[in-house]
Order: structure tokens, then sequence, then C-alpha cells
């Protein structure tokens, strides 16, 4: 089992990019949890700091600890119960940018690729032809970047190869985004989990934009957070 301390970022307030009386979307940061963990020492969460300012917020989907971006709660039971049927029905169009290790060469694809527990090594997920259930991410090319490897780098050390992409899951399993891209053996950068041991201090993955319809006013919000990395 991978373990590791958690270590929640400080709290420097909520990061609202929107807000009505009955929703909300706000910024979280990576290496804070979405909702509470196990054990009192994983209490802190997105869900539990938005609790603090709207007592009735309901969480509705979830980040990875490590990524950050974009995540919308329900501010009461009927929107919860209108907003989560819009992610069954697929209805909710989520966009994350990454780095990835190694250069991507097609300008864009698919990874089809059924995924399921690695209950050995949880949390880990794995690709899983016999069992697994049916995925889909699509990516794009965005461009290619040769970062220096560690902090200090020593004249004459090679670059690490990277590509910036553009990554949309169509399905929402667990990790389904880090396990593709590792699978087609571009891990996202700062993933150990899956593999990618670079010395970045993060998860290089960003939920940068979601676009749904808003349920009471049957606006289309598209909502978009710049990559902090």
């Amino acid at each position: 089992m991978f373990q590791s301390l958690y270590q929640p970022p400080r709290d420097c307030g909520l990061d609202l990019v929107y807000c009505d009386e009955s929703l909300l979307v706000a910024n979280k940061p990576a290496g804070l949890l979405s909702v509470p963990g196990r054990g009192m020492d994983k209490s802190d969460s997105m869900a539990t700091r938005v609790q603090r300012e709207f007592p009735h917020a309901l969480s509705v989907h979830r980040l990875d600890m490590g990524t950050s971006g974009l995540l919308l709660f329900a501010l009461n039971a009927d929107m919860h119960q209108r907003l989560s049927r819009l992610f069954r029905e697929r209805a909710v169009k989520k966009l994350y940018l990454a780095i990835v290790a190694g250069r991507v060469t097609a300008s864009a694809g698919e990874i089809d690729l059924p995924l399921s527990a690695d209950w050995p090594h949880r949390p880990r997920q794995k690709v899983d032809l016999a069992g697994g259930k049916p995925s889909l991410s699509r990516y794009s090319l965005l461009q290619h970047i040769n970062r220096p490897v560690g902090t200090d780098k020593l004249r004459g050390e090679a670059d690490l190869a990277t590509s910036h992409v553009g990554l949309e899951p169509v399905t929402g399993r667990t990790h389904q985004l880090r396990v593709h891209m590792a699978a087609i053996g571009h891990p996202v950068v700062g993933d150990r989990l899956y593999g990618e041991q670079s010395s970045t201090g993060r998860l290089l993955l960003h939920a940068s934009e979601i676009h749904f319809i808003h349920p009471y006013s049957q606006i289309m919000l598209s909502l978009t957070s710049a990559v902090p990395f």
C-alpha cells in the first residue's frame, strides 16, 4: 500500500471562481483532500474548508489530493441531486492541463483502456482488459518542453523532455487520467504513484475548465482556472 504523511497546504481562504445561492465552484490547491479521509489527521479537506463558510455545501465530485483546480459544490440537497445526475449523464465537461514525461508525438488521441482497482497496491488503479470498467480519455498536445532535471541543473546535464497536454476524461474513473497517460508511456510529471520520479514538488495536473448547464437558470456555465505551474 502506498502511504505518505498528509501535510495539507496552509488555509489562505477560499478562492471562489463562481458562487450563487445554489452552487459554487472553488479552486482546490494541490496537496489538499477533496473530502475528509479516515482519521483525525486527515480531517482537513476542501469540503470542510468550504463548509466553514457555507455550512450546507455538499460535494458533487472529487479531485485527487495532488491535483489542483476547479471543484463544484451544491448548496442544497435538490441541487446536489441535479448536479449528480448531470455527472452520471456525462453532461459536465471537464478539461485538465498537465505536464507529462516524454515527447508526445501525436497531436491528439484517445485512450480507451478499462480500469480497475489494484487491490494489493492500493490506492493504485490499473489497466484491466479482462474485468475493468470502460474508461475513455482524450488528449491533445499543446507544446513540447525541456525542463531542467532538479533545481540545480549542472552545465552539460541533459534536459528532461516533457510535453504540455490538454486532457479530457470522458468517463470518470479513479485516477483515470493518471493511469491512462502512464499506460501510453507518458506519466504525469510528479506522479510517483505511477512511476514518474522527477524532483518536482507536486503532481503537475490541474483541473482548468468545467462546463455545464446550470440546473436552475438553464444558462451554460463555462468556468476556467489558470494553471499554477
